[in-house]
């Protein structure tokens, strides 16, 4: 049993395989991490904004966990994938790989994946990171000249301004265009309130 132990150890610890162990290694992580942020969000989110059974919402919350981890998953093992034969191709890998692979990764799990909330959410929280990381990328690469620190404090309000105000006359004139999730949070929140006809219903629980 020792000496088993000992050689799966080596071929672990050889260099060789570590490309292809590190497919495997992403393909668990991603389930892991997909898991544990979505079920968190699943579970809160149904049990405030869900109506139906117990057995009901558990079942959604199972749901969205899966497919969360599971899309998660399969994007690591394309995009490592990708990286290992075009690295095997070209002798070495280049930074373009990492697009590329990205690229082909983003589109087969969340494009051609579907339209689910759960893929419109994962992407649009890309989006969102990928935005920001490339406005601080021009100022990095000096593409822009980097602002006082008493500007960006000026702007930063400015930012957050225009993003409520557009968020909540959108949600005034044409609700239907926002994610459906935030669209739910917006009417518990803003039209629910407006709405009881007990001192239940005004204090503690919504019908």
């Amino acid at each position: 049993m020792d000496r088993a132990i000992d050689t799966l150890q080596q071929v672990i610890l050889d260099p060789k395989y570590h490309d292809i162990l590190g497919i495997l290694k992403g393909l668990r992580n991603g389930a892991i991490y997909g898991s544990k942020v979505r079920f968190a969000h699943a579970l809160v989110m149904t049990f405030l904004f869900r109506n139906g059974s117990f057995k009901d919402k558990m079942v959604l919350i199972i749901k969205a966990t899966r497919e969360h981890a599971r899309n998660l998953a399969t994007f690591v093992f394309i995009y490592k994938s990708t990286l290992y034969v075009l690295k095997s191709t070209n002798g070495k890998e280049q930074d373009i790989d990492t697009f590329i692979a990205g690229l082909l990764g983003g589109y087969v799990v969340f494009g051609r994946g579907g339209k689910s909330s759960v893929n419109q959410q994962i992407v649009l929280y890309v989006f969102s990171r990928v935005v920001l990381g490339l406005a601080k990328l021009t100022v990095k690469k000096k593409l822009i000249p980097s602002l006082h620190e008493d500007v960006g404090n000026k702007v930063w309000p400015a930012f957050a301004a225009v993003c409520w105000g557009l968020v909540m006359y959108m949600f005034r004139t044409d609700p239907d265009v926002l994610q459906p999730s935030m669209k739910t949070s917006m009417d518990y929140i803003y039209l629910d309130s407006n709405r009881w006809d007990s001192l239940r219903n005004l204090v503690w629980h919504n019908e």
